[in-house]
Parts: structure tokens; C-alpha cells; sequence
């Protein structure tokens, strides 16, 4: 578990300290990135993962990616706000090793962190909450994704390390998989699946690569992951057709094809099931909002 946590890489979006009134009111909202905030007045509501959150002054709250969410301000709030991607293996995320809490207590001095990142970058605020406005440009993201290529050593661990402590507070002690279950190889499979979702990946396969039988281990990876191998494969695809979506200028069956669904209906079918819309609404309707 330590080994695959030491490989997290956090790649940062966006950063800032936003005044938002009424207008800060969407629902739908489902990003491919990990969104932090930090209330400083006033207050909101926030819907994800089955919960409602008060947005609090002096609190910090975590969104996941492809998560769900809604948020809504009745009068009138300010945050500082961070974007970021996390990956621990290409397509592997730490929300799948850790147990997360989504609201925290701002810590002595975290205030401290925000100010500074929002003061290292500022051309990376968001200088429009309405969604349409930021609906899907991956050629910003690109140009983000050479600056942050092209940090000097410096910037670029202050960076890492402002943005690994801010994740931290929000790590339970526990994991997230079951303590009674060996979790070495069933976390080599998230890996061996997370670097193979362009290719056939039959649960059968999976089992016979890691020496169990099916049904051993269907039950195994059921009871530390929550969720049946077939409906992780299908998730974590969708998952990367919704990073391409957002990204890049790819077609929707180039996508289709680059995670593995050659069938363009299914594929379609799938993602709706899945996110709630079909890929070209996904791709038209994305937000980037503080």
C-alpha cells in the first residue's frame, strides 16, 4: 500500500479565492478532477456522495472526481479554491486505496497554504463561475499541463507539498479496502486493470492471472472494493472516456475504441447508465467553477 502511495502525483488546474452570490447555483456537475475549497464568510450547501454539506467558515471540503455533485448559495459566501488531477498509476486513484472524510476543520496555518498558491499562480484562477463559459477546452488544459512540465525544482515540490498536506487532512486512518482481506494482489489487479482498460478484460482472465478461481475471486474483490470486478471495469472505463471527453478533441467513437468499448452503442448506453447523460452532453455541458 505505502509503495503505490509513494507513486501519487497531484497535478495542479486551477487555484484562487472566489466571492460568489446566488449565481453559484449548478447541478450535475460531475469533473474528471479533484475540487478543494476553503470557506472564508458566509455559507452554501454542497450535495455529493449521498450527503449534504453546509459550506462553513473556517472549513475546508473535498470533492472527488467523478463524483456526483451539486452546490448552491442562497445569499452570499467566499472561498479559496484548488483543481487538481491525482493519479497514483495511470487510471489508478488514491480515492481507491484511502477512505476519505469531505469536510475538515481548517488546521493552524493551513489558511497559509491557499494564500501561497494562490499567490505562486495567479493566471490560474477561474475568472468565470458560469459553466458554459469553461465548457470543455483542452487546449487550456494542455497549456497547464506544459507549465506545469516546465516548473523549476523549486516550484514544482513546494507545489507537490502544499497540495499533499491539503489532501491529507482529509485521509481517515483507516483504508479504504477491508483490513481482514490480503490486499496486496487484489490491489496489483486495480493496477493491471487501470493499465489495460483499452484491451479485453474478462473477470475470468483476471482471476486466472492472479491464481484464484472466479468465484473466489469475484467474492474477494466484491468485499474489499464494494463492487463486483465487471461493474469496477465498466466504471473505471467510463471514467477515462470522461477524462478524454474533457481533454481532448477526440472523436466519441475514438474514445470508445481507446477504452476498450468497440461497440459505439454500448459504449453510449454504458456511460449514460453510468454518469446520468450520454457522452456528447457530457463533453458540451462540462464545468470548470470555483
Amino acid at each position: 500500500m505505502l509503495q503505490l502511495l509513494q507513486s501519487l502525483k497531484i497535478s495542479l488546474l486551477h487555484t484562487g479565492y472566489a466571492k460568489l452570490d446566488t449565481a453559484w447555483n449548478f447541478d450535475n456537475v460531475i469533473s474528471p478532477f479533484t475540487r478543494l475549497c476553503y470557506v472564508t464568510k458566509g455559507s452554501a450547501t454542497l450535495y455529493h456522495n449521498n450527503r449534504t454539506y453546509t459550506l462553513k467558515e473556517g472549513h475546508m471540503y473535498l470533492i472527488p472526481s467523478y463524483v456526483y455533485n451539486t452546490y448552491k448559495c442562497e445569499n452570499y459566501h467566499e472561498q479559496f479554491y484548488i483543481s487538481f488531477f491525482e493519479e497514483i498509476r495511470p487510471g489508478l486513484s488514491i480515492y481507491n486505496l484511502r477512505s476519505f472524510r469531505y469536510e475538515v476543520p481548517l488546521k493552524e496555518g493551513d489558511h497559509l497554504f491557499f494564500e501561497r498558491l494562490t499567490q505562486m499562480y495567479p493566471k490560474r484562477k477561474i475568472v468565470n463561475s458560469d459553466p458554459k463559459a469553461y465548457s470543455h477546452k483542452p487546449q487550456k488544459l494542455l497549456q497547464f499541463n506544459k507549465d506545469n512540465a516546465q516548473m523549476n525544482t523549486q516550484r514544482y515540490l513546494e507545489t507537490q507539498g502544499i497540495l499533499t498536506i491539503l489532501l491529507s487532512r482529509f485521509i481517515e486512518n483507516e483504508p479504504a479496502t477491508n483490513a481482514n482481506v490480503s490486499t496486496g494482489r487484489l490491489n496489483d489487479v486495480l493496477v493491471y486493470i487501470a493499465e489495460h482498460l483499452n484491451q479485453s478484460l474478462e473477470v475470468q482472465d483476471l482471476a486466472k492471472k492472479y491464481h484464484m478461481s472466479t468465484d473466489h475471486f469475484s467474492r474477494l474483490f466484491l468485499q474489499q472494493f464494494n463492487m463486483r470486478p465487471l461493474k469496477y471495469i465498466q466504471t473505471k472505463r467510463i471514467e477515462r472516456a470522461q477524462l478524454l471527453l474533457w481533454t481532448t478533441n477526440h472523436s466519441l467513437e475514438e474514445i470508445a475504441h481507446k477504452i476498450g468499448m468497440e461497440n459505439f452503442s454500448y459504449f453510449s448506453r454504458t456511460f449514460k447508465k453510468i454518469t446520468g447523460t450520454t457522452p456528447g452532453k457530457y463533453r458540451k455541458n462540462q464545468a470548470i467553477t470555483p
